[in-house]
């Protein structure tokens, strides 16, 4: 094994506790069945792994990513592959998914600017869209068009929230993954998103909201198509972005004096609303 690969899972699984509490996806997945409770927490860690070797890893991140693909194959020699291993043979989970997510934080290591919203959608295709579609799977759910096409939505726009979440923490690792000619449009330079906040960088996230917005939205009728706790939790996904885009209006755009996000009470409103709908 590389060095480096043996302690990124545990760096990992500290970043998962640290910050389970306050993100949606595992808040979300509490809405879930008991029995795919385990399954979605397996792939909240798996993904949350990639991202820590793709970000925070010592060493050649490149290796390091090439050897955790190779593990996807077995044998699992780690916490959290273990748990995945497990859970793909439990749901029937294709790799394919797995190893986008990989291939998202390869991108990260040659790519640092994105020009148009179209190159930005298509990173978001590995970034974002294998999550949703793993859930789906997870309920037997992912051979259906529509619901997948939901699905990558409601991803793609969680993962623009958090895109305008971060633009700060994203520049001091190199990157922005707001799209260029967005930035030139509100006259905002990458040195910009270091801070401070600003009428212009304020339009900038404004206008990218906006284009989150209606991702978000497509959806909530998964609520309804995947019936029952199943939809519910699915739905809650959406709802926890919207929120944070609620927050994040809020607070006037200001992404610099802290990080605006729904806080738990909010989370806990959401899904005891989610389980009262009719």
């Amino acid at each position: 094994m590389p060095s480096g690969l043996a302690d990124a899972p545990e760096l990992a699984l500290a970043r998962i506790d640290a910050r389970a509490g306050g993100e949606n996806f595992p808040v979300a997945s509490l809405l879930a069945p008991r029995a795919a409770r385990p399954h979605l927490r397996a792939i909240y860690g798996f993904a949350r792994l990639v991202d820590t070797i793709g970000d925070e890893a010592s060493g050649d991140r490149l290796a390091l990513l090439d050897e955790l693909e190779r593990e996807l194959d077995g044998p699992p020699r780690t916490t959290v592959m273990r748990r995945l291993h497990e859970t793909t043979a439990a749901c029937g989970l294709p790799r394919e998914p797995f190893a986008r997510l990989i291939e998202a934080n390869r991108i990260d290591q040659r790519v640092s600017r994105y020009e148009t919203w179209d190159e930005l959608r298509e990173y978001c295709r590995h970034s974002a869209e294998p999550v949703g579609r793993l859930v789906l799977g997870v309920y037997g759910r992912a051979g259906e068009p529509e619901l997948v096409a939901a699905s990558d939505d409601v991803c793609t726009g969680l993962q623009l929230v958090n895109f305008l979440q971060d633009p700060p923490r994203d520049l001091a690792l190199g990157r922005v993954y707001l799209p260029q000619e967005d930035l030139r449009r509100h006259a905002v330079a990458d040195a910009d998103l270091a801070g401070p906040w600003s009428e212009r960088v304020a339009a900038l996230l404004a206008f990218e909201a906006a284009r989150a917005r209606p991702l978000l939205e497509r959806g909530l009728p998964l609520a309804r198509a995947l019936g029952g706790r199943v939809g519910r939790s699915v739905a809650l996904f959406a709802r926890g972005g919207l929120a944070a885009l609620d927050a994040l209006e809020r607070a006037r755009w200001d992404v610099f004096s802290g990080r605006p996000a729904p806080g738990r009470l909010t989370f806990a409103r959401l899904a005891a609303r989610e389980l009262l709908r009719p």
